[in-house]
């Protein structure tokens, strides 16, 4: 696209062109802002890598930010937005690691191991938190061994600032008495692990549990996907609404189906196939998606409409956020179908 052409009207856009419904996404950070106030939320950039989205979140009170790669930390940084930043993640690489201990800006970074403990040592990172691992198969110290990795960082002159454990693994338990059980199953072996490790922070949370941790010692949220949504979180019924689709156009018309010009290539897949939505609101069922294309019944069936003709315009709301966003240059704001913003993705990468 011409970066100087300004298009007025979401009709104008050039597709697939990843759009946010600017008062659909205020009133999300208004609901979270409610639930957990200022440092209570430690939203996670991972979920939109967007420093226009990050400075929203700030005006409503959420300086402290969640990162998951070193590029998003120092990205934050560099857009003013390094209040305190935690890179929620494990790295070894020696490059990304000093750059980010020479930031002014205070950086956390995540440890499970001696090596990746040394490795933070060696650059010259001065406040870590102890990752632990409470359920899921992923990142995280065992909680018994965590007392010992935070022993052993004070003794290499590190501030340990406390722990975080995310229990992303209940993230999608429909059941909400089942999962607020497994949760505090789950943060009970981070208050168990924060008695040994010490500290003023626990840090867990996503936006599936985001009202989950009322009683279970966790102090602040690491939420992220609750600004934008997808289909995937938005099975839980949670008061979030969703805030960000793909704008494509029909390019060909079957007897039976229909193509538009959103694919693999624009959507993230992993979550499984996305919604599609015809301009008049009706939907449509998502047969496939390939490279540059998603193929879709012609057929409303009970909800109505019409079928589609070529030229005609769909939202394609993607069952994964995260990665979505990453596929993406720019986001677009409108508002009452007039485009209000454009917001570089300038956190996408590694």
């Amino acid at each position: 696209m011409n970066e100087h052409v300004d298009p007025a009207h979401s009709s104008d856009l050039p597709t697939p062109a990843l759009v946010i419904d600017g008062d659909v996404f205020d009133r999300n950070l208004a609901v979270m802002a409610a639930t957990h106030p200022g440092p209570a939320l430690r939203p996670h950039v991972k979920a939109h890598k967007c420093t226009s989205i990050a400075a929203a979140q700030a005006s409503m009170g959420h300086l402290r930010f969640t990162c998951a790669t070193p590029r998003e930390v120092i990205g934050m940084a560099a857009a003013g937005l390094g209040h305190d930043l935690l890179l929620a993640n494990e790295t070894v690489d020696a490059v990304r690691l000093r750059a980010m201990a020479g930031l002014d800006n205070p950086v956390t970074v995540a440890v499970d191991s001696d090596s990746t403990l040394d490795a933070a040592v060696a650059a010259g990172i001065e406040r870590v938190l102890i990752d632990v691992n409470v359920g899921l198969p992923r990142c995280g110290v065992a909680p018994d061994a965590a007392g010992r990795l935070a022993d052993l960082a004070r003794s290499a002159g590190l501030e340990v600032r406390g722990v975080m454990g995310y229990e992303g693994h209940l993230m999608m338990v429909t059941d909400r008495s089942e999962q607020a059980e497994r949760v505090e199953a789950a943060m009970a072996l981070l208050r168990r692990a924060h008695a040994d490790v010490g500290g003023h922070i626990v840090s867990a949370g996503g936006t599936g549990t985001f009202d989950l941790h009322e009683r279970t010692g966790v102090n602040e949220v690491q939420a992220g996907s609750y600004a934008l949504m997808d289909t995937h979180y938005g099975r839980l019924g949670l008061p979030f609404e969703q805030a960000v689709f793909v704008l494509g156009t029909v390019i060909s018309v079957g007897d039976r189906y229909a193509v538009a010009d959103v694919g693999l290539k624009a959507l993230g897949m992993d979550h499984g196939d996305p919604d599609l939505v015809m301009d008049d609101g009706s939907p449509r069922s998502v047969w496939f998606c390939s490279d540059e294309h998603i193929t879709f019944s012609i057929d409303g069936g009970s909800t109505g409409g019409g079928a589609p003709v070529v030229g005609d315009r769909v939202r394609v709301v993607p069952a994964h956020v995260d990665p979505t966003m990453a596929m993406h240059e720019v986001a677009w704001v409108v508002r009452d179908d007039r485009v209000t913003d454009r917001w570089p993705i300038d956190l996408r990468g590694w």
